[in-house]
């Protein structure tokens, strides 16, 4: 059994900022195979099972984002799932805009919601998707003001791509590993398919 983790914030105010663009692309994967994303029983995250050649549960945590460990931990220990059989998808500033990178493990890099999941997972040895949200054009005091805002309209029109690309890292993940998705989608433009 795998698991592919889609960080968000819940509720209609945050649905279409870019801080939740990694439960975007996990609700878009679901619906590409045709699960619908339900309230796990004991659990607080909606979630759905996709059939690969072994199971995916594919999942979107119900807490706001810096309690994203406690529902991620629930799935594991219901599940009986190996920390190395998780993808956590989420976003990331540091990234340019639409790129994605994957890693085997690593720390949160300032990021509430994979520091949760470390916290109460007690360890960093789990598989990340990280998308690119970009920076902003000019100077912020505040970068939770950023990434809780909503995408721009520029960055709307390349959001599709960038999603779909992600739901193709995420085939690949759960059918052939992290290393392979590691060698086809790092070091790539998401939207567009060529290196940076």
């Amino acid at each position: 059994m795998k698991l592919i983790v889609g960080l968000g914030n819940p509720g209609f105010l945050y649905r279409n900022t870019r801080h939740n663009i990694g439960s975007a692309v996990v609700k878009a994967f679901a619906q590409s195979h045709r699960v619908v994303l339900r309230k796990e029983r004991g659990v607080t995250a909606i979630a759905g099972k996709v059939d690969f050649s072994e199971n995916v549960i594919a999942a979107v945590p119900l807490t706001f984002m810096n309690l994203s460990g406690g529902p991620v931990r629930q799935l594991c220990e219901k599940y009986s799932i190996a920390l190395n059989d998780v993808l956590v998808v989420y976003d990331d500033f540091s990234l340019d805009f639409g790129v994605l990178r994957v890693r085997p493990s690593g720390s949160a890099g300032g990021h509430n919601g994979v520091r949760s999941i470390i916290d109460c997972l007690q360890s960093q040895d789990f598989h990340r998707l990280r998308i690119g949200i970009g920076r902003p054009d000019h100077p912020v005091s505040d970068m939770a003001r950023y990434v809780l805002a909503a995408f721009n309209r520029q960055e709307r029109a390349g959001l599709k791509g960038i999603i779909e690309k992600s739901c193709e890292c995420c085939d690949l993940w759960a059918s052939e590993g992290v290393e392979k998705c590691m060698n086809v989608f790092n070091g790539r433009n998401s939207s567009s398919g060529s290196p940076e």
